[in-house]
Order: structure tokens, then C-alpha cells, then sequence
């Protein structure tokens, strides 16, 4: 593993030991096969907007979407046909019932949203289906390609859900007779049921709603899955709806665009941030994982994530990522003993919160691919530093000098630790200095150590 961006590994490592022990909920027996899940599974995973990978406990443990399939296939429906078109069958408001519940509107029969079963139903039924691509294909294709990977159904617990949801079946009649679902209830509901038994991994969820975070564009391989407005308006609804009677609550105290499914799986979008997700099938009674919902809310508090307390950030984070010997001479403070070693340098610019340390973080890796090699972090044009930013920072600096390699920050700011030559946080913390030529020489060893 890399020493720098261990920061958010040892994070989410911290919240799995944290909450492992929770045995508060229940795993969902109504469909028979998910109560032979193992309840004390738990992974938890993150996906930045440049495709690094994070993870921490059974995040490659497979399981079923269930419900976090829907705002993935709604947002196949908005790509297809468009809002306003989806919109005629489909609003978008909070219903604030649960997932299962009859909220149709009154004199038109529409679902309250397509997060709750009745408007998942329509919105799968609303996907086009043709001789040459039929309508499940097109499901099971875009929902790989969310998670950029091809992706396949459990027939187990597939058969499971077909033996046994009558109240989903209920609720497609029920549309059926009051108007607003376009196709046979019958060839309505074995899509929904097959899309809910697609089989992913809590990493395969964090890429799908990373792929929502990204303007629609999968960080993991470049494939613009769907447009930018139609991750916008899905994110909007997920929002508002995603996690059924709880949704006030959840933005409230989360922050983040987040869907929740019976299975245990639970996704977190931070826009043009991160995506998150959580695997652990104890349920609490609004259906979402125990587990899952305590570590994304932990998470969010620890690293600042709400929605409200970022509304924009600065587009580039690192500067520069390059050696002491490419660099220019000019205006760099003479020195008389040339380096002796190979000394990594990258720059960062602007405000600095957690997406923009994990970016820097991860360039300090970048920088060093032995992982023994001097570096120098430059935070002369960093503007600000807030409190998670700088305990990643120093924390993965720290472990660089813990490991026995030369960490220098050029800091006149004293962004990090106070500006000074040879001044320390810690016994491993990086040296500081007001230039970075000074904290080149010394990471050269043509300094004072």
C-alpha cells in the first residue's frame, strides 16, 4: 500500500473497526435468499474523481443491488427520453413513506419518485425495448458501465424475489389499472426483479455513484455513461428521496446524495468529489445497513463532506509534480553542495479541504514510485488549509519520515507547522522551511539536518 495515501485507507479502516461490533438491525428475510446472507459482512470503499481506489473490510464481498439499482436505471430512463417525458410517468417529490408503499398521486396515479418501488417499476418499465436490444440488456449493459465492469444477475436470489414479491407485483397491477404504466405488468415486474439481482461489490457501488459524481463520466475508465444534466437530476432526486421516510434526516445530519437498498448496500455521492458506498445487511426499520449508515455519517463529519459546508471548490489542486533536478534555477536560493539523491517536489495551489489533500496525497505517491526517494511538498500558493486537510497532510508527510525517507515542506505560511528551518509537530513530522529551495537542499542532504 502507499505510505501518503494511507490517510484515506486508515480512515475507513478506523470506521470498520469503529463499527464492526454494531449488532443493532435485522437482515431482510421477505426475500428468502438475502436471510442467508452472512449479517456481519461489512465493507466500506471510496472512489475520488481521478479514479483512486479506497477500501476497507469485505468491500470485494459480492451481493445484490436491491434497491440501489434504481437511481442508476433512472437515470438510463432520463438519458432515453428526457425529464419532462419521464416526468409525465414519474414525479419527483419526497413521499416521506416507505419504500414499499402505495403514494401514487392523486388523479393521475404517478409515483411519488422513482426511489420508492411503484416509480422504480415505471422507470425500468420506461427503458426501450427493441428486437435487437432488449430492455434488460440495456439495463444490465448501463449498470456495468457504471461500474466499469460487466456485471451479472444472481439466479438465486433472482428466483427468490420472483417466488415471492406479490406486493411488488400488487403495485404493478395496481399501476396498470390506474393508468401510468406503459407496459405489461407481467414483463414490468421480471425486469425489476432481475435488475434488483444484478450482483456487485461495495467498490463496484463506489464507481457507480463516483460515475454520478463525475458529471456522468465513470473515473475508473473515461466512458460518459450518461450526460452531465442527467447525473445532475439524479443526484437532485437521490437528494431529496434516496433513503425513503428518512431523507430529511439523512441530509440533514449526512449531507450527501444517497441511496440505500435491502441487500445492505448503501451509496454516498460527493459531486465532482468522491463517490462512497457500504456493504452490511443489518437493516434498520427504513431498510438501510446499520453498519453503513453510522460509517458514512462518521465519515462525513470527520472529513467535512456536507454538501453545505463545500458548495464549490477550486478545480486544480496540485500544480506541479516533478524532480529538484527538472526544475528551473532561477530565483532559487544558492546552495554549494549539489543533491545527492533524487528529490520529488509537488506543488499545490488554493484551498485545501479533503478531496483537495486526498489529490495531493495521492501525487505524492505518484511522485515517488520506489516509495524511498526524498519529497518536498510545495504550499507557497495554498491559500488555506482546513482542520481534515491538515491532519492528512501531516499524517501522510509523517509517515514518508517514519519510513526513513527525507519529507520537506515548503510552508512560509506555516500552513502545516510554524515557518522555520528544523521546526517539528512531531518526531516524525516533515521539516519545514520558507523556501523550497531550502527544503530541497535538505531533503538532498545539502542542508543542515
Amino acid at each position: 500500500m502507499s505510505t501518503a495515501a494511507d490517510a484515506v485507507t486508515d480512515a475507513l479502516r478506523e470506521l470498520h473497526a469503529r463499527f464492526a461490533g454494531l449488532r443493532d438491525g435485522l437482515v431482510a428475510d421477505y426475500i428468502p435468499q438475502l436471510a442467508l446472507t452472512d449479517p456481519d459482512a461489512f465493507g466500506l470503499a471510496l472512489i475520488s474523481m481521478d479514479g483512486h481506489r479506497y477500501s476497507a473490510g469485505d468491500a470485494a464481498a459480492p451481493f445484490t443491488l436491491q434497491s440501489v439499482s434504481k437511481p442508476f436505471v433512472y437515470a438510463l430512463a432520463l438519458s432515453a427520453l428526457g425529464l419532462d417525458e419521464v416526468c409525465r410517468w414519474v414525479n419527483a417529490e419526497p413521499s416521506g413513506e416507505a419504500y414499499n408503499a402505495v403514494s401514487l398521486e392523486p388523479g393521475t396515479g404517478r409515483p411519488d419518485n422513482a426511489m420508492v418501488n411503484a416509480g422504480a417499476i415505471i422507470t425500468t418499465a420506461l427503458i426501450p425495448d427493441t428486437p435487437d436490444a432488449p430492455r434488460f440488456d440495456r439495463i444490465l449493459d448501463g449498470l456495468s458501465r457504471f461500474a466499469g465492469r460487466r456485471l451479472d444477475v444472481d439466479e438465486q436470489v433472482y428466483a427468490s424475489e420472483a417466488a415471492t414479491g406479490d406486493r411488488n407485483r400488487a403495485l404493478a397491477y395496481l399501476l396498470r389499472s390506474t393508468g401510468p404504466l406503459p407496459v405489461d405488468p407481467v414483463a414490468a415486474i421480471d425486469t425489476y426483479f432481475a435488475q434488483c439481482a444484478v450482483r456487485v461489490t461495495a467498490l463496484d457501488l463506489a464507481a457507480m455513484a463516483a460515475t454520478l459524481a463525475h458529471g456522468g463520466v465513470n473515473p475508473l475508465t473515461g466512458d460518459a455513461v450518461v450526460p452531465e444534466p442527467v447525473a445532475a437530476q439524479v443526484l437532485a432526486v437521490m437528494a431529496t428521496c434516496g433513503m425513503y421516510d428518512a431523507s430529511g434526516d439523512w441530509l440533514l445530519r449526512v449531507g450527501l446524495p444517497a441511496k440505500s437498498g435491502v441487500s445492505g448496500g448503501l451509496i454516498a455521492a460527493g459531486p465532482a468529489r468522491f463517490g462512497l458506498a457500504a456493504y452490511s445487511p443489518r437493516l434498520d426499520p427504513t431498510g438501510t445497513s446499520v453498519r453503513g449508515r453510522a460509517a458514512l455519517g462518521a465519515l462525513s463529519e470527520r472529513l467535512g463532506l456536507h454538501l453545505m459546508h463545500n458548495p464549490a471548490l477550486a478545480a486544480s489542486t496540485v500544480t506541479l509534480v516533478a524532480t529538484a533536478d527538472e526544475l528551473p534555477a532561477a530565483g532559487a536560493a544558492p546552495h554549494n553542495r549539489a543533491p545527492r539523491e533524487r528529490v520529488a517536489v509537488v506543488a499545490a495551489q488554493g484551498a485545501l479541504d479533503f478531496t483537495a489533500a486526498e489529490r495531493v496525497l495521492y501525487a505524492l505517491d505518484e511522485s515517488r514510485p520506489r516509495g524511498t526517494e526524498p519529497v518536498v511538498l510545495d504550499l507557497r500558493r495554498v491559500t488555506g488549509v482546513d482542520r481534515v486537510a491538515r491532519a492528512m497532510l501531516s499524517g501522510g508527510l509523517g509517515r514518508i519520515a517514519a519510513d526513513g525517507a527525507r519529507a520537506a515542506v515548503a510552508d512560509p505560511a506555516g500552513r502545516l507547522a510554524p515557518p522555520g528551518p528544523g521546526r517539528r509537530d512531531g518526531p516524525a513530522a516533515p521539516r519545514c522551511f520558507a523556501t523550497r529551495a531550502q527544503a530541497v537542499a535538505w531533503c538532498a542532504g545539502g542542508g543542515p539536518g
